[in-house]
């Protein structure tokens, strides 16, 4: 045992502390300060911490439910949200009067009374149900203005929010507009609030399209007055006294059964020369027969001697000439959201519209706005998921063809690497707080069956780690002590004061297997081999987070490492088990200390550097994953964002040439592809997959979710069939994505959002058991 003391007392600093940049430093720490007594924060200011999120934490949550809100808005659009189909038939009519069963099609409820009117006679009103439509409803529009005559256009909420400039045309063209609901709802089974908010909503989309409101109604899936029944009634007379006109038809053109043209004018005709209330449709089907049938029947009805107006054209013909003042009431009360201060309808065909008020403009503004990004967001999503499906399945069949591909070209049975390697090597043990996992990690080293020295950089702890690692008193272990400035400075200091060519760098909460190191350095037998990967495997796998990140290991990282390893361009040699030649290590500047992911930075250096790095798939190593959901959180997320550092680092690679440029255009696009946009996108599907399984196609969507699931238990079974691992875990495969695969999501998303934000991430020290102890050679933990 010797043990090196040059560098220095350990230091009371804490892990994520990081000395000047540089290149293998050798300058002495700086002195300890000195404690400052109560330096802890008080018992408040930690509750304080924790507490209060972090803005980034808060930015990624506002970004989740701000999605969810444009999905869920989108769907109330499309009736997939909150629709309700059913459609009321054959009810009694008992309580409502006859004088109404019997009326003429506009009903109010003047002083509280109703009362109906019927269109004077030789007068059509023309009526236009389920619009606006950006295609059928500018053709009708375009037929009345070239007949000049005036429609009257019931509006669907949703479908104006949707298509404001065609309701600013309908209503600046000298239209009248009146209320269909915002979702195409039977009120006669909605609840009040219901009714108010159907009618609300699209007041409010009304005054966003064309900056008013209106006091006309027609309940969806209405008709004639004979229609009203006892469910249906108690809900005009509520839009009675609200100041509404509810409108109906006389005259019934049925074009949406198009039963040809000829029938949809001979249906739309009154007889004997009364006026008339006439159905159309210029939204919810084809309208091509509509718009057939449309100038025709003007132009028939015009040769008769018929006349065109609106509703409130037509209740102003039937009340005779009376006094201005009382014109206003017989229209219909203001609507809400509407300001009778403000100028009067100068077109009497228009009387039942009010100019809305400011509050309710912008409200309406507002909502048109927050249509128009879910109108844009959720069908741009969809493409974007769709590229990233197909992206994630081709990935899937070119893991699977590459690791095939590289299982048989490295099991050849004369498949050598070059002349066997079998001079020392020098394994090197970072180790910061290790005391629970240090003797099990130098234990398994002390029995390699390949000649090692091994150098333990104790790094500042305060544990007793370096005094294990000595009091086991074996020939071969030196242990050097530093003052605590971080694993890069560690494994620096390692690099350093190795004795041998080649390195084997692993973390001391790892335990290798006898035959690892023989095997990890075997690949340095071709010259053009500069580091080696070897296969991490998790130790403590009998709980569901070990087994969940078992999973992980062996499908995700070890399939990729084959294929990258076939394509030259592996990203990331693990921290838990690596091979270096020491002069390439020196060639790139050591170990930097610019990301949080030092082993992908060093990774991406020797590829840089004309290197090759490969992967050893035999050569085993025994790693103790984060144990608690909060140390896998930390972790993971350190991974992420040093991930990303490492990349942003090396970026200029893309436009390299030689071996640098080919990792910067191959391998750069795909670990950017795969391990980030990739990643960040597949929560949307998840997002996606749900709201369709609870509003849209509940069986079509689960039979996707599960194809998908098959194709990745078809991966994950050739992983563990490739590395001899038992099946029983992927029982825990289902579980996986339904929960951790979440969770990984979440941590990258909350890395994306720190690195747009610029923020720091300091080195973070997971709490270790000690559990993994030594494997046989060969055999591991199953």
């Amino acid at each position: 045992m010797e043990t090196d003391r040059a560098h220095g007392p350990a230091s009371d600093r804490q892990p994520d502390q990081r000395p000047d940049r540089g290149s293998l430093p050798t300058a002495a720490p700086s002195p300890v300060p000195p404690k400052r007594r109560h330096a802890t924060p008080s018992r408040i200011e930690r509750v304080r911490r924790q507490a209060v999120p972090k803005p980034r934490v808060v930015i990624a949550l506002l970004l989740l439910l701000g999605l969810v809100s444009v999905m869920l808005l989108d769907g109330y659009l499309r009736a997939e949200v909150g629709n309700d189909q059913r459609v009321r038939s054959d009810a009694s009519a008992s309580k409502v009067p006859d004088s109404v069963l019997d009326g003429g099609p506009f009903l109010s409820f003047e002083g509280g009374t109703a009362r109906t009117r019927s269109v004077p006679d030789k007068t059509i009103v023309l009526t236009f149900d389920d619009g606006p439509d950006p295609e059928w409803t500018q053709k009708v529009l375009d037929i009345l203005d070239d007949n000049e005559v005036p429609g009257t256009f019931f509006l669907v909420g949703s479908m104006i929010s949707r298509y404001p400039d065609v309701v600013r045309r309908m209503v600046d063209d000298g239209n009248e507009v009146g209320i269909h609901t915002f979702t195409h709802v039977d009120l006669s089974y909605q609840s009040a609030a219901r009714v108010k908010r159907e009618i609300a909503q699209t007041q409010l989309a009304l005054a966003g399209a064309a900056g008013i409101t209106t006091t006309l109604f027609r309940a969806p899936y209405s008709s004639t007055n004979d229609a009203i029944d006892n469910y249906s009634w108690p809900v005009y007379k509520r839009l009675g006294a609200m100041g509404y006109t509810s409108v109906f038809i006389d005259t019934d053109s049925e074009d949406w059964q198009q039963p040809g043209v000829s029938k949809i004018i001979k249906w739309a005709t009154p007889k004997s020369g009364k006026g008339a209330s006439v159905l159309l449709h210029d939204a919810g089907g084809n309208r091509e027969q509509t718009l057939e049938a449309l100038p025709q029947y003007i132009k028939k009805m015009k040769a008769k001697g018929y006349t065109f107006t609106t509703v409130s054209g037509a209740q102003q013909q039937a009340q005779g000439q009376q006094a201005q003042g009382q014109q206003g009431a017989q229209a219909g009360a203001p609507a809400p959201g509407s300001s009778t201060a403000a100028s009067p309808q100068s077109n009497p065909e228009q009387a039942a519209h009010r100019t809305a008020d400011t509050s309710t403009l912008w409200e309406g503004r507002a909502l048109l706005g927050a249509v128009a990004v879910a109108e844009w967001t959720v069908p741009g999503l969809a493409v974007v998921l769709a590229v990233v499906g197909v992206a994630v399945l081709g990935r899937f069949a070119m893991m699977l063809v590459l690791a095939r591909r590289h299982y048989r070209q490295r099991n050849r049975r004369r498949f050598v690497w070059g002349p066997e390697i079998t001079e020392p090597v020098s394994v090197i043990v970072p180790a910061y707080n290790e005391k629970e996992c240090i003797a099990n990690t130098i234990n398994s080293l002390a029995a390699s069956t390949h000649p090692i020295e091994i150098v333990v950089v104790d790094d500042g702890s305060t544990d007793g780690t370096a005094e294990i690692a000595e009091s086991l008193g074996l020939p071969n272990v030196r242990v050097i002590r530093q003052a605590n400035v971080g694993k890069s400075a560690a494994l620096n200091n390692g690099v350093r004061h190795a004795r041998h060519d080649i390195v084997v760098m692993m973390d001391g909460d790892t335990v290798f297997e006898p035959d690892t190191v023989q095997r990890l350095v075997q690949p340095f037998g071709d010259p053009e081999v500069g580091a080696v990967a070897g296969n991490a495997k998790v130790g403590n796998r009998n709980t569901v987070i070990g087994a969940w990140q078992h999973i992980e290991y062996v499908m995700g990282f070890n399939l990729d490492r084959r294929m990258y390893d076939l394509l030259r361009c592996m990203p990331t040699i693990p921290g838990a088990i690596g091979a270096f030649r020491r002069a390439a290590v020196l060639g790139v500047g050591g170990m930097s200390e610019d990301t949080l992911a030092e082993d992908t930075d060093i990774t991406i250096a020797l590829h840089r550097a004309g290197w090759r790095v490969v992967y050893a798939e035999h050569a085993r190593a025994w790693t103790e994953a984060p144990a608690t959901l909060g140390q896998l959180w930390r972790q993971r997320y350190r991974w992420s964002y040093g991930t990303m550092q490492a990349l942003w680092k090396h970026r200029k690679s893309v436009t390299d040439r030689g071996p640098s440029g080919r990792f910067g255009r191959v391998g750069m696009p795909l670990v950017v592809l795969f391990q980030i946009v990739t990643p960040v996108f597949a929560p949307l599907i998840d997002v996606f997959t749900v709201y369709a399984m609870i509003f849209v196609d509940f069986r079509g969507s689960l039979l996707a979710w599960l194809a998908v699931l098959l194709v990745q238990l078809v991966c994950a079974a050739y992983a563990f069939r490739l590395d001899r691992e038992r099946f029983r875990y992927l029982l825990m495969l289902p579980l996986q994505q339904v929960a951790y695969r979440q969770l990984m999501y979440l941590v990258l998303i909350h890395s994306c959002v720190t690195a747009a934000t610029g923020g720091r991430l300091r080195w973070q020290k997971l709490k270790r058991t000690g559990e993994v102890g030594t494997p046989a050679s060969g055999t591991g933990v199953r």
